[in-house]
């Protein structure tokens, strides 16, 4: 079986100034086509696009890693573009088809070292894991960005199918894996059949033998191990024995905030480093997370001492103003340019914290919304030690959030997940809108009973949380069954309401496994059972990176699923309000744990709330029981 290859050398170079340091990109996007990407991207924001230009999600390995200085080998994932072979979605063959990529080419003449590094965005982020995992020889590191911890975590969120933007992307690989020439077969791959090129022909051979992906989700509603335990990246992470440089947005409107939950998996590797923030998909690649992957790629694949790349620090602004109308802060490609030898500047680099938050992004230039975050605070792992088993409030009567609940009460609400917009925008597939530094929301209240609120008093100190959180129900229902989405916001002194951290779930799959803390309802995602009575339903957050400022009030709502993601919508019943659940609140009831790190405090002054990427506002409006 052949894979389509394209391979891009450093800007200027030909192979007789190798060899060169080399990186690779694995991914299942329009990725091997041979065109140039800079011009077809031109072409596509014109309206006219290049048939034989590479798919912007793919600009690390075709623009970036060339301008920085690597040769960059941009392979084409089995059963997708001219590659041979069937599309498997993270299969064993896609899988070890990593480990037969880094050891071919690993092997060329013009590679220094023979060793290669990893690189990509979400893709061929989450393509990376699973190859390194296979422990390749000549793999010398890899840096994953904007990845997904398992893909039932982004498909199937709390188990309830994601028919937005999950559905979307399944429906768009599906059709990319038709043999060319066809109507949704990849258009580079359209192109070469039709003037003629036999191994792209040749190589369409075994597309009918792709598998049908909605068939198989259909079929298995719950995460069967057997299906999806190999795909999941999590499942590789703790088989990673070089070095890690991960990335990713704490509200990625892709494939989602929950991909944290892998960064212990690599707890047994000592040279990992994680940076996350608030913001977009996209975000990951910011200047200030670009910058150190360029430093990580230099001293790990290259083995040099990173130097300041002009090319790089020229190249990025007019990247980020084409996909989000800003230009970002200045990327910074050498922290440490007098470093005397490699042992000083791998010294410098590792003593990075494992993990770093950066927080208020958006906020850091005075252009508002621009890829720039103010302050960040660094963290020893995940989940962060400090944060214990989190701070709990109890949900009470008239909706308050409390440490000093009342007696026992009790309210009911009816859920329905037609009473708001389905999304804070109109977008279910890949789109840049909600890269823009402009981006607008529609981020609706909640209507009548449709939802209940709980909020605390005014809060007297900065209240800085890192990391997962639970909203633990004591919940019954008119119905065996109920889908919830718990949405945690800030609101300010003036009314105004941000959008921090959200969790769904399907109450039927509320059974927790061993590995369940305080502020981590783990599952295993595989036991239902109807509800009867009053049972704890306990809902898992998404993890947060957020200070709740001196003075705002910490909100919590509970409705039907929707109405508070970007892209992401969810296959749930359409109840029309005739569902009525029920939370026990006071002594003994619901309650809310956050993530809370004692003692600290923001790092800079209160950011506008337009400037927050990712993170819609609105007006402050209670609910109909307070809160």
């Amino acid at each position: 079986m052949e894979l389509a290859v394209t391979v891009r050398l450093p800007v200027g170079k030909t192979l007789a100034d190798g060899p060169f340091p080399t990186v690779i990109e694995h991914s299942g996007y329009q990725h091997a086509a041979p065109g140039d990407f800079l011009m077809g991207a031109v072409g596509g924001l014109a309206g006219a696009p290049d048939p034989m230009a590479p798919a912007t999600g793919t600009l690390l390995g075709n623009l970036v890693a060339p301008v920085a200085g690597f040769a960059s080998v941009n392979v084409q994932m089995r059963g997708s573009g001219c590659s041979g072979g069937a599309f498997d979605l993270f299969d064993y063959p896609t899988i070890y088809d990593g480990y037969d990529i880094v050891e071919a080419v690993a092997a060329q003449r013009w590679v220094k070292h023979h060793k290669v590094g990893m690189i990509g965005i979400s893709f061929s982020g989450i393509s990376q894991i699973s190859a390194a995992g296979t422990r390749p020889p000549s793999l010398a590191a890899i840096a994953p960005m904007s990845l997904t911890d398992d893909l039932y975590s982004t498909g199937f969120p709390g188990g309830i199918f994601n028919d937005g933007f999950a559905n979307s992307w399944l429906v768009d690989r599906q059709a990319e894996a038709e043999p060319a020439p066809a109507k949704g077969a990849q258009p580079y791959a359209n192109e070469l059949v039709r003037r003629g090129d036999k191994h792209c022909l040749a190589n369409q051979k075994l597309r009918l033998q792709t598998q049908r992906i909605k068939q198989l989700i259909e079929e298995n509603p719950t995460r069967t191990t057997a299906l999806m335990e190999h795909r999941a990246p999590a499942h590789w992470a703790p088989k990673v024995d070089v070095p890690v440089y991960l990335v990713g947005a704490l509200q990625d409107e892709q494939t989602g905030p929950q991909w944290t939950s892998i960064i212990p998996k690599f707890n047994g590797n000592s040279k990992v480093w994680v940076r996350m923030m608030n913001g977009a998909h996209l975000d990951s690649i910011g200047p200030q997370f670009l910058g150190p992957w360029y430093e990580f790629l230099r001293l790990y694949v290259d083995g040099t001492v990173p130097k300041p790349n002009p090319a790089l620090t020229a190249l990025m602004p007019a990247v980020y103003a084409a996909v989000t109308n800003a230009p970002g802060r200045q990327v910074v490609t050498a922290r440490h340019p007098n470093a005397g030898s490699l042992a000083q500047a791998k010294a410098h680099f590792e003593r990075d914290p494992r993990v770093q938050v950066f927080f208020d992004n958006g906020s850091g230039t005075p252009i508002p919304g621009n890829l720039s975050a103010p302050w960040s605070r660094g963290f020893g792992g995940w989940p962060v030690a400090a944060a214990g088993n989190g701070q709990r409030w109890t949900l009470d009567a008239g909706g308050r959030l409390t440490t000093a609940p009342a007696a026992a009460s009790s309210v009911s609400f009816r859920p329905d997940p037609k009473a708001r917009p389905a999304g804070t925008m109109d977008v279910v597939g890949a789109s840049t809108e909600p890269w823009s530094a402009t981006a607008r929301y529609n981020w609706a209240p909640i209507p009548g009973r449709a939802g209940v609120g709980f909020i605390t008093g005014a809060q007297p100190r900065d209240v800085l949380m890192v990391g997962p959180a639970s909203l633990d129900l004591q919940l019954s229902s008119s119905a065996p069954d109920t889908d919830l989405q718990a949405t945690v916001s800030e609101v300010r002194p003036d009314g105004t309401e941000i959008l921090v951290t959200t969790g769904l779930l399907r109450a039927s799959l509320r059974a927790t496994n061993g590995a369940a803390t305080p502020l981590n309802p783990s599952r295993d995602w595989l036991v239902s059972s109807p509800l009867s009575g009053t049972q704890l339903t306990r809902i898992s957050l998404n993890p947060i990176g957020h200070t709740i400022r001196k003075g705002s009030k910490i909100r919590v709502t509970i409705t039907a699923p929707g109405g508070d993601k970007t892209s992401w919508r969810f296959h749930t019943p359409n109840t029309g309000g005739a569902v009525v659940d029920t939370l026990q609140l006071g002594v003994g009831g619901s309650s809310l744990v956050l993530p809370v790190i004692a003692g600290q405090w923001a790092g800079a002054g209160v950011p506008a709330c337009a400037d927050l990427r990712g993170q819609p506002c609105r007006r402050y409006r209670p609910a109909f029981n307070g809160g």
